[in-house]
């Protein structure tokens, strides 16, 4: 930010003239996407830069406000040498911000399902809009698909919104006003944090240790100011891997019942834990909304996203969706049932299982590599998730080696980004391991390996 600031006041951009977007400036800088929104974001702030819907971002004609100072600034220590300019790619050969699991026969499977909808008549009624409670063969899928732990909502409480992302923006409007205090994982979710900017929600950091949320640290801060809601993740925590036991469990579904607060949970990546306790929504079913989707059981351009909902909310959250634009369309609930009905999701679920096992194999192979040389630092997963939370051998810090990754093609995420709040997040980045092919991924985090060992002086 400072650097653009830099050519803007040396006139090297002139006022109206257009920026790069977002994903381009992040590519000559070898910057990660979500720190160049972050940089975007900052200019805006110190009124150098303006944004147009639709046009793009542009230098403002006139000065900036004084008080513009950037309040990110800090002194480097001396000696420490730069990082050379990356040069300039057309795309990340490998994209580990990307997490979206795609196993071999993936598309033939689906599409036997889709076949019998391109007949007109069947056509006809799966292109009409639907309303948020979809049909009764809908709910009865979701029902199934949403089990979990020896519980199974009831189908006549499952409304539907069209991916994960709308089903949580939906719940926490229901649940929470603007201004409204929203109790969340220290480190979280990214989206969840833009969800909240756009509903005027103010999201409160709640402690985490090896088990996931603390219930005594939710409550301190609910007697601090009444928290409206809590969202959580409780099985394999994005971005941490973390799952919570049946215990831990049980103690934040009584402290929650004590405050009187509502509960989002978040069970998007939970279809790969197959043992994973009993849910929240089974432990207070009159406080719990659970959020699900089919995106990461099948492919993300097709999704269907999933509530099951206390019966007393069923009417708040139905008119949540419809007020939000956020229902679910006809198609996609006509393909889910066929999918659910045909077992193309439990067979899809059974291969992405092994597969994560598969990728999990390469990571510990890297994480013995490093052990052997040893280089400091810790990857903190679960041999059943998607991705994993690497906390770098020092003196790398987050963005540095985010930087130092993307001139060497890889791109991954730095930990700031899923930090709530005033926390400080460790100097860590989330490597997705689903996206690409398993020799690639290989390839990939020997190359972050060998980056790790050389530290940021080289």
């Amino acid at each position: 930010a400072d650097e653009v600031a830099r050519e803007i006041e040396s006139g090297a951009l002139r006022g109206g003239e257009r920026l790069p977007t977002q994903r381009a400036f992040a590519r000559r800088r070898g910057i990660a996407n979500s720190t160049a929104i972050r940089v975007y974001g900052e200019l805006a702030r110190r009124g150098l830069v303006v944004g147009e819907v639709g046009r793009g971002t542009f230098v403002r004609a006139a000065a900036p406000h004084p008080g513009g100072a950037a309040l990110t600034e800090r002194a480097e220590p001396e000696g420490r040498a730069e990082l050379p300019e990356p040069p300039e790619f057309p795309e990340f050969p490998v994209n580990l911000e990307l997490n979206y699991p795609v196993v071999e026969g993936q598309s033939a499977l689906m599409a036997r399902a889709l076949a019998p909808l391109s007949r007109p008549d069947v056509l006809l009624e799966a292109t009409r809009t639907a309303a948020p409670d979809g049909t009764p063969d809908a709910r009865e899928a979701a029902a199934s698909v949403l089990a979990r732990g020896g519980w199974r909502p009831e189908p006549g409480q499952v409304l539907f919104a069209g991916n994960s992302r709308q089903a949580i923006a939906a719940a926490l409007s229901s649940l929470v006003r603007p201004g409204g205090r929203v109790g969340v994982e220290e480190v979280t979710y990214p989206l969840v944090r833009a969800i909240a900017d756009q509903l005027g929600l103010r999201l409160v950091p709640i402690a985490m240790d090896e088990q996931g949320m603390l219930p005594a640290a939710l409550a301190d801060a609910h007697r601090g100011s009444p928290l409206a809601a809590v969202y959580v993740q409780p099985t394999l925590q994005n971005p941490l891997s973390i799952t919570m036991g049946e215990a831990r469990r049980l103690e934040l579904a009584e402290v929650v019942g004590g405050l009187g607060c509502h509960v989002v949970e978040d069970g998007t990546w939970g279809f790969l834990a197959q043992d994973a306790p009993a849910p929240l929504a089974a432990l207070l079913p009159e406080r719990v909304i659970l959020v699900d989707s089919l995106s990461k059981r099948l492919a993300p351009g097709l999704t269907l996203g999933m509530l099951a909902v206390p019966p007393a909310h069923l009417d708040a959250l139905a008119r949540s969706l419809r007020s939000g634009a956020w229902t679910a369309g006809a198609f996609g609930l006509e393909a889910a049932v066929r999918w659910v009905g045909d077992g193309t999701v439990e067979t899809l679920v059974a291969a992405k299982r092994a597969d994560a096992g598969v990728r999990h194999e390469i990571v510990r192979a890297v994480r013995g590599r490093l052990a052997a040389a040893g280089v400091k630092g810790r990857i903190r997963t679960d041999p059943r998730s998607y991705y994993c939370w690497w906390e770098l051998p020092p003196p790398w810090r987050a963005e540095t080696f985010v930087a130092a990754a993307a001139a060497r093609g890889i791109a991954v995420t730095p930990g700031p980004a899923f930090a709530v709040g005033g926390y400080r997040a460790a100097d860590a980045v989330r490597i997705g391991l689903a996206s690409p092919p398993t020799d690639v991924l290989a390839a990939a985090l020997d190359t972050l390996a060998a980056l790790a060992a050389e530290g940021p002086q080289a």
